[in-house]
């Protein structure tokens, strides 16, 4: 259950250069996940198969498929969406981690 967060960004943009140290604060502070910047005007292919029609776009995956996306710059949206998809990740592996072993059930 890996999960992607990707920031659709452009060098022209302002609102990215201004999302950008908190992304990477985000990213410092979010180890389980994989944090990337795509540059649209670079990688147009990339951005025209997410469907990316606005700067900033936020697309959050887990296991190939887009579970979030976050239009614009907010940082608390961001943050919300990402730490909920996080801890239902954590949630999930505590609950298997219980089943699986019998020392957790006595």
């Amino acid at each position: 259950m890996l999960m992607f967060e990707g920031d659709f960004t452009a060098s022209w943009c302002g609102p990215c250069r201004f999302i950008a140290p908190i992304f990477t604060e985000i990213a410092t502070k979010t180890p389980h996940a994989i944090f990337l910047k795509v540059d649209v005007d670079e990688l147009k292919a990339v951005a025209e198969e997410f469907k990316v029609e606005a700067m900033l776009t936020f697309v959050l995956l887990k296991e190939e498929k887009e579970v979030n996306r976050v239009v614009g710059g907010r940082k608390k949206e961001l943050q919300k969406k990402i730490t909920q998809h996080i801890w239902h990740r954590c949630c999930l592996k505590l609950l298997n981690m219980k089943l699986s072993d019998s020392t957790y059930l006595s």
